[in-house]
């Protein structure tokens, strides 16, 4: 099958372009390398150094010609959103509708959409999971823009046939994410075992996530290649593991692993921090045929040991 991927030298992007080629697709990728990075790409994987509002990407996918588009190319700071929404809105909404736009004129059969799960639902049910069918509330320029191209792929799905389908992520987490900026508490953590640092964990640290592995993540992409997408709208689907942890376990099992012997201190809580994102996984398992592989504890330890490595440190096994 012949796959373009928007973003695919960023971190989840390449993860998902690395599955692709595993399974033995032709995969070519667009991204303008802001974030990403080509040290993240395999070189099996065409690379189009692209920005997704460039006129030029027309050409890409004349030139393509791919069967599937996976875009992931986006802003993805909450924080740089607040700060310039119009800025926000040019990448994540014109962006991905320029994708979309070129992808329907080149004979594109299939769209999947990296959506957000974690920014869209609204922690009204503390200890109960969100589903697809629960409100979207965004509450931030970023989760609005991602409402929006969800609600584009409906459009192109019933205006011009294509197969559409939305993964909302939950928090995603592994190797490769950038540690700097508005990353993961996770990388944040790591980089900051790695440099000495002790981090700093906002209020009790009690608010739980839905932290669910890139390779899983990946692997729900790779599903959503062939799943039945009904006709007319598009097939939104959470890619998350059901299952809440706080930022005080993770720090926990991370202090354990790392044997670092750093204690990390208290700052206030942060204004509008959302004190509990868990996605429910029941459609993906019914629908793709997919649920998480990957545990915390283990996700933790292979991203401890890949940063570790590559900061040249030596990831002690437990």
């Amino acid at each position: 099958m012949r796959i373009l991927v928007t973003g695919g030298a960023g971190f989840i992007g390449s993860a998902v372009t690395d599955a692709y080629l595993a399974a033995g697709h032709d995969v070519a990728v667009v991204d303008d390398l802001s974030s990403g990075s080509t040290e993240h790409l395999d070189p099996r994987a065409r690379l189009y150094r692209v920005d997704v509002r460039d006129a030029v990407l027309d050409e890409v996918l004349a030139d393509e010609r791919p069967e599937v588009v996976s875009h992931h190319a986006a802003q993805v700071s909450i924080r740089r959103s607040v700060e310039d929404p119009r800025g926000d809105a040019s990448v994540n909404v014109l962006g991905s509708l320029n994708v979309f736009e070129a992808a329907r004129r080149h004979g594109a059969r299939r769209l999947i959409f990296a959506s957000t799960g974690g920014a869209i639902y609204r922690d009204e049910r503390p200890g109960v999971p969100a589903d697809e069918g629960g409100p979207c509330r965004p509450r931030t320029p970023y989760a609005v823009a991602k409402c929006s191209v969800e609600h584009y792929l409906d459009y192109f799905s019933a205006t011009f046939g294509l197969e559409a389908v939305a993964l909302r992520y939950a928090n995603v987490y592994g190797p490769r994410q950038d540690p700097h900026g508005e990353a993961g508490v996770i990388a944040i953590f790591v980089h900051r075992i790695l440099a000495g640092v002790a981090p700093a964990i906002f209020g009790d640290g009690e608010q739980a996530r839905d932290f669910v592995y890139v390779g899983d993540v990946a692997a729900a992409n790779c599903r959503a290649l062939e799943a039945p997408a009904p006709p007319g709208e598009a097939l939104v689907v959470n890619v998350g593991t059901g299952v809440g942890t706080s930022v005080n376990a993770v720090w926990r099992t991370l202090e354990r692993i790392a044997r670092s012997g750093l204690r990390a201190y208290r700052e206030p809580a942060r204004s509008g921090d959302v004190r509990w994102s868990v996605l429910d996984p029941t459609r993906a398992r019914r629908v793709l045929g997919w649920s998480a592989g990957v545990g915390v504890d283990d996700g933790l330890q292979r991203t401890w040991e890949w940063f570790a490595a590559r900061a040249g440190g030596k990831a002690e096994m437990t």
